[in-house]
């Protein structure tokens, strides 16, 4: 008898060990898991050899229907397509282990989810955003650090937690070449413009020193002198945002948008945005050459008599 939650167990062990996958990424396959084992518990299944294609399709529509009586909100399609992936990784796994004989979750295709484009700021908007905060001579230690953040953000496309564990040594060393650490700790040089090592080197040189408590290596610190958080890192977008008067909803991966939109705007390669984001496919990065299409489309039925 193969139980669900051991092998879950088992399964993040490996990720976290053999795959090395980020501590975001385990907690989203934790969560994940612990929904699916959930789910086959109440529903009396407590061998993942006993489970069908049909009790996968039907985790799925659960997801997808929501329970209100219980507080379960609705997924969206892509939510339960990513709740899948994971159920699909567990009986992946499984096989693989000897635990179980088929792969029953192999069959099981994902929700039918609409393309959606990523939001995007303008290239004015970007630069709004950006010189609202300043660098000058009245400029806080804050100031300069959360104008090195998002400089550095829209600068390498970055996502905001590979900017926040970047140390001083990296950014001090990089002429104009960042090495940037992403998902599976794979490795990408990015280069990284002017404006953002100037803002870099105005918070390292006049800003750090007042948050540094000598206990963190990283660039980025928070008032008490440890590494800024993701959630610190968002919060300061967020607030920077609002103060700079933007309507806009922006996110951590709004600057990481704009930053491949602009390039692709300004002619550069899809294969070359592949790799300054870190995309382990190309199909990924496509989403972008969407977004650029639909600009022409907007000035175009704008502009033609005969639109």
């Amino acid at each position: 008898m193969s139980d669900p939650k051991q092998l879950a167990a088992t399964w993040l062990n490996h990720l976290a060990v053999e795959r090395g996958l980020s501590k975001n990424t385990l907690s989203n396959y934790r969560r994940d898991l612990a929904r699916y084992t959930g789910w086959l518990e109440a529903a009396g299944i407590r061998d993942l050899g006993a489970v069908k294609a049909t009790d996968i399709e039907a985790y799925v529509a659960d997801l997808r229907r929501g329970d209100p009586e219980r507080g379960r909100v609705p997924l969206a399609a892509s939510s339960s397509g990513r709740a899948l992936v994971v159920a699909r990784g567990l009986h992946k796994f499984a096989v693989r282990e000897d635990e179980v004989a088929v792969d029953v979750a192999a069959e099981v295709s994902p929700p039918a989810t609409g393309r959606t484009l990523p939001d995007t700021l303008s290239i004015a908007e970007v630069e709004h955003l950006l010189e609202s905060v300043p660098t000058g001579d009245t400029a806080t230690a804050l100031d300069l650090r959360d104008r090195a953040l998002l400089e550095l953000l829209y600068g390498t496309g970055a996502r905001i937690s590979e900017v926040t564990s970047l140390s001083v040594d990296q950014l001090t060393g990089c002429e104009g070449l960042l090495r940037i650490t992403g998902k599976g700790n794979k490795q990408r040089l990015v280069p990284v413009g002017s404006a953002a090592l100037s803002a870099t080197q105005a918070y390292l040189v006049r800003g750090r020193a007042v948050f540094a408590k000598g206990k963190s290596h990283a660039a980025l610190l928070n008032t008490r002198g440890g590494q800024l958080s993701r959630q610190s890192a968002w919060a300061v977008l967020k607030d920077r945002a609002t103060r700079a008067g933007m309507k806009k909803s922006i996110s951590p991966h709004t600057l990481r948008h704009s930053y491949a939109t602009h390039l692709l705007e300004g002619g550069a390669d899809v294969r070359v945005v592949q790799e300054l984001l870190g995309h382990s496919s190309v199909t990924t990065t496509q989403i972008y050459t969407h977004v650029t299409a639909e600009n022409l489309r907007q000035v175009w039925a704008s502009s033609h008599p005969r639109a």
